[in-house]
């Protein structure tokens, strides 16, 4: 089969590789139609490469049509249409049975202290072949899959692999008050469905920023209050402004560790560059290499005694945090891989319906054949040619 490849830092390709097949009773195999490219997605292609070993098979945001069951599947059957999680989860254990199947026991993948493996991303969380390939290897598929109905074009359900509960369980972890104020950071993927999820569930003032044009036009036009972070010196006091003079209510961080600014963070990145790979893994693991622009904006911008939920990845081991002010303003800091299946009930009313209050038919900027993965991934990185949203096409 075709399917997207790592090779390097900023070097995706399409290779031919082995087929997918059963090897435990409670896998399937699925035939991919649709599979995303996710803010997560450049973190492999820039930041977590000492994690990747060539040859890994990208992708975690796939749907497709169930080709082949395991010998334990009575849930599934050919031909059924599904959307796979990002997370693999068995549904049975402690985490799962208490909503948090991002931590499932089953898939742990202890060797590396990690929660529940993901498909299609590092060795740190098991290095299992991802979804932005022909077809897909499921495992755990006695819980995983998401069954939707036939009809609707992909665009109506692929999210459901990741950016429509990662956005959900975002706004959740902020608990917005009705008629309250939230400030999003970053209006990529996850930060543009996080405004409309905040949006459609209450809020009253949604604010988001973001230095990239077309993206802040996208928020704007669904009623969110728009900041050009290259417009203003001190976007916090732009934010105070908006909200009485506060500080919002909450915060939803959707930018995560390559975050514009923090210079000592970029220079312990280009040091670890220079390293071999084993060296600077651990360097990544012991000190502190995020940018942390946007998680300084957030307890900057937030008011006394709000909430902070992080959605967008982070992976240094000792970032410095400000923690004199996060204790004196009495924040609540909430954050954490998506719990797919937890937020799945919630969401599907919203995707069932003739209408469409999220707009995710229409929420994808770009549509494209696998083989032109290395040029959308490109683009995605470079916030070229209006690129804010990628589906492929296998």
């Amino acid at each position: 089969m075709k399917a997207v490849v790592w090779h390097g830092k900023r070097d995706v390709r399409v290779d031919t590789v082995p087929d997918p097949v059963i090897k435990d009773p409670t896998d399937v195999i699925v035939r991919v139609t649709s599979s995303g490219i996710c803010g997560s997605d450049l973190h492999l292609y820039e930041v977590l490469g000492p994690f990747m070993t060539e040859g890994d098979i990208l992708g975690h945001e796939p749907m497709g049509i169930v080709e082949d069951v395991g010998g334990e599947i009575t849930n599934l059957r050919p031909g059924d249409r599904v959307v796979v999680p990002f997370n693999i989860s068995c549904g049975h254990c402690f985490m799962c049975a208490n909503g948090l199947q991002s931590q499932c026991e089953t898939t742990q993948v202890r060797d590396q202290d990690k929660g529940a493996a993901l498909f299609g991303y590092t060795k740190l969380y098991g290095q299992v072949a991802g979804g932005q390939a022909e077809y897909l290897r499921v495992p755990q598929a006695q819980y995983g899959p998401i069954v939707v109905p036939d009809g609707p074009a992909d665009d109506r359900f692929v999210y459901l692999s990741d950016v429509l509960p990662t956005a959900w369980q975002a706004v959740e972890y902020a608990a917005v008050p009705p008629g309250g104020s939230v400030l999003v950071l970053g209006l990529g993927p996850i930060g543009d469905m996080a405004s409309r999820v905040a949006l459609h569930r209450g809020a009253g003032t949604v604010i988001g920023v973001d230095r990239v044009p077309e993206r802040l036009r996208r928020a704007s036009a669904r009623g969110v209050t728009t900041i050009n972070l290259d417009d203003h010196e001190d976007p916090a006091a732009v934010v105070r402004e908006l909200t009485g003079g506060r500080g919002s209510d909450a915060v939803i961080d959707a930018v995560g560790m390559e975050a514009h600014g923090s210079p000592g963070a970029r220079l312990a990145r280009q040091v670890a560059g220079l390293l071999p790979d084993p060296a600077t893994a651990k360097l990544m693991q012991t000190v502190g290499v995020d940018q942390l622009a946007a998680l300084q904006l957030a307890i900057d911008a937030v008011r006394r005694g709000g909430t902070i939920s992080l959605a967008g990845v982070y992976g240094g081991m000792a970032d410095p945090m400000p923690m004199m002010v996060m204790f004196d303003k009495q924040l609540q800091l909430r954050m954490g891989q998506a719990n797919v299946r937890r937020w799945v009930d919630e969401i599907m009313p919203l995707l069932t319906g003739d209408d469409d209050p999220l707009g995710v038919d229409t929420f994808a900027t770009h549509h494209t054949a696998l083989d032109q993965a290395p040029a959308a991934y490109a683009d995605f990185q470079n916030k070229a040619n209006g690129t804010v949203k990628v589906l492929l096409k296998p």
